[in-house]
């Protein structure tokens, strides 16, 4: 079993991370770090469902591999991947107008051409 992890933490991280000795590889390890928020009860687990995807991009193969997945989900599925515009626009933080601008300011580019492709598909 495999399991991963996308780790937020408060400002305690720090003084937690300053006590702590290197592993054997002679490295801080995250897991120390868990364990501490574990044993004061502070530490809060999220499981992600089906749609997402872990990445690891810590070595030039591991950011080829991710940037090769990405590329072939927006290639067949037609939509990006971590479209800040886009998520800002289906929440409602900006309207139809405010992406339209955005999209125009990068149309020559495909990403403007995506954004403002958008809103043809909701008005089509």
């Amino acid at each position: 079993m495999l399991f991963l992890g996308l780790y937020f933490y408060d400002n305690k991280v720090i003084e937690i991370a300053k006590n702590l000795r290197p592993s054997g590889r002679g490295e801080l390890e995250i897991t120390d770090i868990n364990n501490e928020y574990l044993k004061n009860n502070e530490l809060k687990v999220l499981t992600l469902g089906r749609g997402f995807a872990w990445l690891d991009t810590g070595t030039p193969a591991g950011m080829l591999n991710a940037s090769n997945f990405v590329a072939t989900v927006q290639e067949r599925q037609g939509f990006y991947i971590a479209c800040i515009e886009e998520i800002a626009w289906r929440q409602g933080f900006i309207n139809d107008e405010q992406l339209e601008k955005i999209g125009e300011e990068l149309k020559k580019v495909q990403y403007g051409k995506y954004l403002l492709n958008l809103l043809k598909r909701k008005s089509g």
